[in-house]
């Protein structure tokens, strides 16, 4: 899963938003039909899957979009038998891709604690009723459960909301005028050279001869110029 956010966020739903029923695992997995592994994983991490709250027209007097009719909040509650206190993102996937709408989800892990995780969906352009997940998972810190809550952003439709909820968990602010998209992209650009960087860096550890250094110094620097044109 994605590095956290700069800053801990837990959303306070309003009461009218409220379902709070529970979601067979069976039902998660004949939805989304994934490997083995992946049923495994899901059957030994997640204790229980409660669709928590609703965020709609009828549910939050806000106008849904084409791309945001609704935004789903889910509750995933995990096992707590030595397991660690997190969810692969393998089961994650598996969980967002049985649902057709934006899901937010609320990871419940060890001694009570609670993060926010989110990817951005959008409904797929190929084929209608699908939905796409675009880029990596983004989590908040953990927090206790009973942690303060921050109202909801103010938004003039779901669509709005969406974003700005998940504005809260990037690591990085969008550029003016810069659409969720391509924040995205660019996100993804900069983890991609961060992970480069440190193979260079432990290639040049490694390296013996002087011209190599110099070769692969010069590479460096241009990387680590490329990267802060990004941030």
């Amino acid at each position: 899963m994605s590095e956290q956010a700069k800053s801990d966020v837990l959303f306070d739903y309003p009461e009218h938003t409220r379902v709070g029923r529970q979601v067979p695992k069976r039902r998660i997995i004949d939805a989304a039909k994934p490997g083995k592994q992946v049923r495994e994983l899901l059957t030994r991490q997640v204790e229980k899957i409660v669709w928590q709250n609703k965020l709609a027209p009828e549910t939050l007097n806000l106008p849904a979009t084409r791309s945001v009719p609704e935004i789903q909040i889910f509750r995933v509650s995990l096992k707590q038998e030595g397991l660690g206190d997190d969810l692969s993102e393998e089961v994650l996937r598996c969980i967002d891709s049985a649902i057709g709408f934006p899901i937010l989800f609320e990871v419940i892990g060890a001694d009570n604690q609670v993060r926010l995780v989110a990817n951005y969906k959008r409904p797929s352009e190929a084929q209608a009723g699908k939905w796409v997940s675009v880029g990596d998972f983004f989590a908040s810190g953990w927090q206790p459960v009973e942690a303060e809550r921050r109202v909801l952003p103010v938004a003039l439709n779901l669509g709005v909301l969406y974003e700005e909820c998940l504005r809260h968990l990037m690591p990085l602010p969008p550029r003016s005028g810069e659409s969720m998209v391509a924040l995205l992209e660019r996100i993804s650009q900069i983890r991609a050279i961060e992970r480069e960087l440190v193979k260079i860096q432990a290639a040049l550890e490694r390296e013996k001869q002087f011209n190599r250094k110099v070769q692969i110094n010069s590479n460096l620097r241009r990387m680590r110029s490329k990267l802060e044109s990004l941030r």
